[in-house]
């Protein structure tokens, strides 16, 4: 299985990094890394960890100004794309076709080609354009799953939220690890 990991400039860009290391332990999973310029910043503000050492965990690294990457075409078989931290700015984007950068190149095939497309967007507070960007994207068949804590998993640490959601996004594509706390019901 190919799975496109795109981590664009929002702040979060650790849910990217972590995604990453889960997948290198996974045989069956080949990653492709996108890194926008912001993301690469974000890396670099946000972790200890340097560019360098980001793609050194995928299977293969795209230059983002690569748009003629095997990944800006649909006959190169992906099981789909994560986009994390989605920017806005990537998000409107994807929503308006506007692929002039293979991170979006990617998503839009991604799209065309009906496979899943997961967006991560880390924004907040929302105004009425980002919604309705939200809604657009999700007309268009992408998933959006916002980064939120899972607090009925009573989180000791951040490592643990963060393990909690790349666990439910790897759920989105049938990947199981062991890292996300399954909810049992309360008792009563």
């Amino acid at each position: 299985m190919r799975l496109i990991v795109g981590i664009a400039g929002a702040s979060g860009v650790i849910y990217g990094i972590r995604l990453l290391e889960v997948l290198k332990e996974i045989e069956h999973v080949e990653t492709h890394l996108i890194l926008s310029q912001a993301g690469r910043m974000n890396i670099s503000i946000e972790t200890d960890w340097k560019p360098a050492q980001v793609e050194a965990l995928a299977d293969q690294v795209h230059k983002v100004t690569n748009l003629a990457a095997s990944l800006a075409s649909g006959s190169f078989k992906t099981a789909g794309m994560v986009v994390t931290a989605c920017s806005m700015k990537t998000l409107s984007a994807i929503v308006h076709s506007h692929a002039d950068d293979l991170m979006t190149r990617a998503a839009d095939v991604t799209l065309k080609e009906g496979r899943r497309l997961v967006l991560m967007p880390r924004e907040t507070p929302l105004h009425r354009g980002h919604c309705k960007l939200f809604y657009e994207a999700s007309k268009l068949g992408a998933i959006i799953a916002p980064p939120m804590p899972a607090l009925y998993a009573r989180p000791q640490s951040i490592d643990q939220m963060v393990d909690h959601t790349v666990g439910r996004i790897l759920d989105l594509f049938g990947i199981e690890v062991d890292i996300t706390y399954r909810w049992q019901g309360a008792k009563g």
